[in-house]
């Protein structure tokens, strides 16, 4: 793939607790340098990211639920109704993931299902499984809830787990979902080669703070 393919496939990511308004800014001139797909940011950001890529092609992703998935469905709606009223493009919501371990999927779907409500229209929904959690069973049913429920995108990680995306995770939720979604790999996507077995085992879109790194040829160090 050439390198403006693979550039227009990630989520150029700054979630770190310590992001300020200037790495803010620095993220928002590096996406529309190198025409990333989206930035993404958490939910404070969101203003000074839109006020940034005013006019460019680069979108906004921001976090919903992050990085725990716990939030009551009612604040993750409200989160994302104002996230998109902000500026927000892309939403990435985190899953319940304690009750997806619990069996609870009436309560898992319907979580999602309200936030996908919201982000009807033009905002993508993204969710957050968080593999690294789940047994093979309960990815395929998460994914599988995803679907039910109205989201765009199955995505992997938070990257804030003690794993992030695997090669077998993707190939696996491609199975699952077949060619009805997008899947989103991020946490650990670091360099060009990794990234490029994850497009190849399904991935469409990589979330990673190490963007440059894959476009450059280099090797990241951050999510």
């Amino acid at each position: 793939m050439k390198s403006e393919q693979i550039a227009a496939m990630i989520d150029h990511t700054l979630l770190k607790a310590d992001g300020t308004h200037q790495d803010i800014i620095q993220l928002c001139e590096e996406a529309k340098l190198y025409n990333f797909a989206t930035v993404c940011v958490n939910p404070y950001w969101v203003p000074l990211a839109a006020q940034e890529l005013q006019g460019s092609r680069v979108g906004i992703t921001t976090v919903i639920g992050f990085p725990l998935g716990a939030s009551s469905t009612l604040i993750k709606a409200a989160e994302a109704r104002d996230s998109i009223k902000n500026g927000a493009t892309e939403v990435d919501m985190v899953l319940n993931v304690g009750a997806m371990k619990s069996g609870d999927y009436q309560a898992v779907q319907q979580d999602i299902r309200e936030v996908a409500q919201v982000c009807q229209g033009n905002v993508i929904l993204k969710v957050i499984i968080e593999t690294c959690y789940l047994t093979d069973a309960e990815k395929q049913r998460a994914a599988q809830l995803c679907q039910l429920a109205g989201a765009d995108f199955v995505k992997t990680s938070t990257g804030f787990g003690p794993t992030g995306a695997t090669i077998e995770d993707i190939q696996l939720i491609r199975a699952t979902v077949g060619d009805s979604m997008g899947i989103k790999a991020s946490g650990g996507v670091r360099d060009l080669s990794f990234a490029l077995q994850l497009i190849e085992a399904g991935a469409t879109r990589l979330g990673t703070s190490s963007g440059i790194a894959l476009v450059s040829g280099g090797i990241g160090t951050g999510y």
